[in-house]
């Protein structure tokens, strides 16, 4: 709005000039009671950014419509160019030449609008990203990877030259690993672990930075790179890590029955305080599903060690060993079952910066897990000092350890769950009592049918060897004395006496 001293200047140069200004014909066509600029169309300063404003969302929403359309277009094309691949190979070179066209032109319109403001600029990248090759990339990145863009631009701001150079590589490599997912999950591991030595080597011997500063900035490197390649390099489909999952959540499913008396854990639950590191301990452990970048993992691992440390202090009232630990970390992990294990060590495995899990306490740690779930895949009755007899039970579930007894409860326990206890093992050994005759009895009676079978086979064998032969009845044979003409003359035969004694 003009001042009053500038309406009276306007005034008198008006009539030096002979020329009459009506005062309704300066004020603001808005109607606010301000006077109005010619060069603003007629509004005052205020209207005229209202008007200006409104002029320029109306313009981005019309743009943003725009490019969601002409995404649908290149989605729906890709999807059945995909569908007639096979049938249709000579129009396929046709169908690219368009597909590049189109992208041209988006591109171009895109860039035609946000180069006009400052503001929409922000949102260009946004955009860049979302016109990438593969269908699948969502045109928004998520939140979580647009709080990491802003932290990340944020830290390099305080590196000044070197954190544009840094910025400036991150970026190239991941416009670079964009045109890369075809290759195996082991070469991208490759490229992320040189981009890794290359940055640090760079900002070590051409802008001299301290080294502290350096494993700070790889660091931020590795999260912003890793969060926005999350998705990507998790667990992909062209690997075998989900089923690796799959067997090593069913093994520790199976060995739910192992007590930490048969792993020889030094860590007493009984404790309240030393309970309650065990249950921080596991939360720890299945977080580490929850995190994206590998060194977020890593400090999961980590908080869980120092809480299984701390549980084995409290407990034998000492420090730790090395020897306590990795026994009180399976059983943590046996206890835990953590989701999608195996995916998680190999994720980190791969895309980790080597610096941070090659040495410190991180990488002890990650070492100690891998070799924790190692043992947990070739668990077997030796390693837990059974018979393989009992083994082989507990495993299939027929039956499971023998409870605490009740000689070794504490004073204060109530007689109730003292007889409860005896019951439950009274009802195991009869358990086991009864199986053990059963299992005898089909024992015998299995050792009964085969010395049978055993027998008939024998005899159908001799029979076989020396047959035998059926020769028919013969005549009947005359007395021996029958045709002696003399028989009349032979004494008579002798006949018993009795003589009385």
């Amino acid at each position: 709005p003009f001042s009053s001293s500038a309406r009276k200047k306007m005034n008198l140069k008006s009539e030096r000039r002979g020329i009459h200004v009506d005062q309704s014909e300066l004020l603001c066509k808005k109607g606010c009671g301000y006077y109005g600029n010619p060069a603003w169309q007629g509004f005052c300063s205020k209207c005229w950014r209202e008007e200006y404003h409104k002029a320029r969302q109306k313009q981005i929403q019309e743009d943003w419509e725009l490019a969601e359309r002409l995404q649908r277009e290149e989605e729906e094309a890709y999807a059945s160019s995909q569908s007639s691949q096979g049938a249709q190979s000579l129009t396929f070179s046709k169908f690219e030449e368009k597909k590049t066209n189109e992208k041209t032109r988006k591109v171009t319109t895109v860039k035609k609008f946000f180069t006009a403001s400052s503001r929409a600029g922000a949102k260009k990248a946004e955009i860049q990203e979302a016109k990438a090759p593969s269908p699948s990339i969502h045109r928004q990145a998520s939140i979580e990877t647009d709080r990491v863009s802003k932290e990340f631009i944020e830290f390099i701001r305080a590196y000044q030259k070197p954190g544009q150079d840094i910025y400036k590589q991150c970026k190239l490599f991941l416009d670079t690993m964009s045109h890369k997912r075809d290759l195996s999950i082991e070469e991208q591991s490759e490229c992320a672990q040189d981009f890794y030595q290359n940055v640090a080597d760079r900002l070590q011997t051409r802008w001299k930075v301290p080294p502290e500063k350096v494993e700070k900035a790889m660091d931020e490197v590795e999260k912003y790179i890793m969060t926005r390649q999350y998705k990507y390099v998790f667990c992909p489909e062209t690997t075998d890590d989900e089923k690796k999952d799959l067997a090593v959540q069913k093994r520790i499913r199976a060995l739910h029955w192992v007590t930490p008396q048969m792993l020889c854990v030094p860590v007493s639950e009984e404790i309240p305080e030393v309970s309650d590191m065990v249950v921080k301990a596991i939360t720890d452990i299945i977080e580490m599903d929850s995190k994206r970048v590998p060194r977020d993992k890593l400090a999961c691992i980590t908080k869980c060690s120092k809480h299984i440390f701390n549980a084995i202090k409290i407990t034998k009232n000492e420090p730790a060993s090395a020897d306590d630990f990795l026994p009180t970390l399976i059983y943590i992990v046996l206890k835990g079952n953590p989701p999608r294990l195996q995916s998680n060590i190999q994720y980190i495995t791969r895309f980790c910066n080597p610096s941070r899990l090659m040495t410190g306490e991180d990488g002890y740690y990650f070492t100690n897990l891998c070799c924790a779930v190692a043992f947990i895949e070739k668990l077997d009755a030796q390693s837990l000092n059974l018979s393989q007899e009992d083994f082989d039970r507990f495993m299939t579930g027929q039956t499971s350890p023998k409870k605490q007894e009740s000689d070794s409860f504490s004073p204060d326990v109530c007689l109730g769950v003292k007889q409860m206890c005896k019951s439950l093992d009274l009802l195991s050994q009869l358990n086991e009592r009864q199986e053990r005759i059963v299992s005898e009895a089909k024992k015998l009676e299995k050792d009964l049918i085969d010395w049978t079978d055993g027998i008939t086979k024998e005899v159908e064998d001799i029979v076989e060897k020396y047959p035998l032969e059926i020769k028919p009845k013969s005549q009947a044979l005359a007395a021996i004395d029958s045709e002696n003409v003399e028989n009349d003359k032979l004494p008579p035969p002798l006949q018993p006496q009795v003589y009385a004694g």
